[in-house]
């Protein structure tokens, strides 16, 4: 099943209040950290548990609290999940902070979610709900050196 989103970028994700500014907020970037950190957690007992399609649901959502602490830590909150990647390329990518291979992996695995969530076909594999994992693993790495970085300017 492919799904087809309309391609937005960065400036129409915020034109259709996709992204919306707020208060920047280093207790609200903690603890999406603190929750990617639970998610990573939960995708090890269900890999274990052989629960792969929970697993891989749950690395994702590991992926998707740790960039939405860079959200929160720059005041920015997100209305689509789409929109949190576009916005790490626009601020981080686009000026060499952050590898495109990382956003390239939240779309991947987003997109692995939206499969594994509606459709009534898709049963994620023990090799893919690893290798989701082992994701998820570096992404939360990366997010957590990169708000690293931002707290130290």
């Amino acid at each position: 099943m492919v799904r087809k989103l309309r391609q937005f970028n960065f400036h129409d994700c915020v034109k259709e209040r996709l992204l919306r500014t707020i208060p920047p907020s280093k207790e609200k970037a903690e603890g999406s950290m603190r929750a990617a950190e639970k998610w990573l957690e939960e995708a090890r007992k269900d890999l274990g548990g052989e629960a792969f399609n929970s697993s891989l649901i749950s690395s994702y959502l590991a992926m998707f609290h740790s960039a939405r602490a860079i959200l929160f830590f720059d005041g920015f909150r997100e209305k689509g999940h789409y929109c949190i990647a576009r916005y790490l390329g626009e601020k981080y990518a686009k000026k060499e902070l952050l590898e495109t291979k990382w956003i390239e992996l939240l779309d991947y695995y987003r997109d692995m979610r939206h499969n594994d969530q509606y459709s009534t076909s898709f049963f994620a594999t023990e090799k893919e709900a690893k290798k989701a994992l082992k994701s998820a693993q570096g992404f939360v790495e990366t997010m957590r050196k990169l708000l690293e970085r931002l707290s130290l300017q």
